[in-house]
């Protein structure tokens, strides 16, 4: 059997579009939270190595929301090639797992 959670990633080149894409995920209840926290990313793209800052996307979700939710995250980032990364919740509180499946029903 698989979670009934799941905790979706991704990252975002400006704190703008890192706010606007966290509160259309709220608004569209695909995720019950947004985490964003400021990174540094090193990565390999077209032949070089990149160093940029980033913001880090955390979106607490329910299994059934997870197609949706990486749909979205994909039709509205600016990012040719997001990362978008879902994993498994294995356990949690019992009352914020129930808080999520809450906020993500319209």
């Amino acid at each position: 059997m698989g979670a009934d959670h799941f905790q979706v990633v991704t990252t975002t080149g400006t704190a703008e579009e890192a706010e606007s894409l966290a509160t259309s995920i709220v608004a569209g209840h695909l995720g019950a939270c947004v985490h964003i926290v400021p990174i540094t990313s090193v990565y390999r793209w077209e032949g070089a190595i990149t160093k940029d800052p980033e913001w880090r996307l955390v979106v607490k979700t329910t299994a059934d929301r997870v197609t949706a939710l990486i749909e979205h995250i994909q039709r509205n980032h600016s990012y040719d090639l997001p990362q978008v990364v879902a994993v498994e919740i294995a356990q949690g509180s019992p009352e914020y797992l129930d808080w999520v499946t809450a906020e993500t029903r319209g």
